[in-house]
């Protein structure tokens, strides 16, 4: 359902691009024909669908990285000590470092290649993840907690698990949410430096000039991001089930 969706909303973008170029008089040169933009997209798929599931690979990997990174430093950063209070500070200032003053340096040091686009993807999309972390793991959940205090059974993992599980549904949400940004943060790394990747397609076509590769590219990207998202959204739900039950 969600593919049909984004099908339908990506067509009717493409008929408001066709209706601005007649609007305005452009030339096919500015903005190609609707014919040669479903050409391509039907005729040279592999061009396109290759390089996003590359992308989508390394994506995956940078979201998951994200996720572990985000749960640690959330857990570090839970409580009030000087300690916590310095990973929380240092964690809330990388994030105001936009992504393309960090890249060069990170292209310096590790090169254009995996490792680059993985750092990079993880880098965009933890921040969410952190903030969704840090708020459930510090938010007591009294009534529980008192119990197992008084039974002598909490300890800090019983803690975080009670936490967790009464912030499932929310947790579940910003995981799945968070990876789209992990597709972005991978294009971007992609359209800077690297040399694989739908965002290396991206970068190319608009060296070219060439709208038609540029709005194939946006489409199997789209493809791409919501088959991952209806999977995360998928195990969010069993998982979901599995412990309610």
């Amino acid at each position: 359902m969600r593919l049909l969706q984004f099908i339908l909303i990506f067509l009717i973008f493409l008929f408001l691009i066709e209706a601005v170029k007649y609007l305005a008089d452009f030339s096919d040169y500015i903005i190609p024909p609707f014919n040669e933009i479903a050409t391509m997209i039907l005729t040279k798929w592999r061009d396109f669908l290759l390089p996003s599931m590359n992308t989508l690979f390394v994506a995956i990997g940078g979201h998951l990285l994200a996720i572990g990174l985000a749960a640690i430093v959330g857990f570090l950063a839970r409580g009030t000590s000087i300690f916590s209070n310095m990973i929380k500070t240092a964690a809330f200032n990388l994030q105001a470092y936009p992504i393309v003053a960090i890249a060069p340096l990170v292209f310096i040091f590790l090169g254009d290649g995996l490792t680059s686009r993985l750092l990079i993807a993880t880098l965009i999309c933890y921040f969410p993840l952190l903030l969704n972390f840090l708020g459930i793991f510090s938010e007591p959940v009294v009534e529980v907690e008192h119990f197992f205090k008084q039974t002598g059974r909490l300890d800090s993992g019983t803690e975080i698990i009670i936490r967790i599980f009464e912030n499932l549904d929310k947790m579940i949400t910003v995981v799945a949410g968070s990876a789209t940004l992990a597709m972005v943060g991978t294009i971007v790394a992609e359209f800077l430096a690297a040399t694989t990747g739908i965002g290396y397609v991206i970068r190319k076509a608009l060296y070219q000039n060439n709208l038609a590769a540029i709005l194939s590219s946006l489409l199997y990207i789209g493809l791409c991001s919501s088959l991952y998202l209806m999977t995360v959204e998928g195990l969010g739900r069993l998982l979901r089930k599995r412990l309610i039950l």
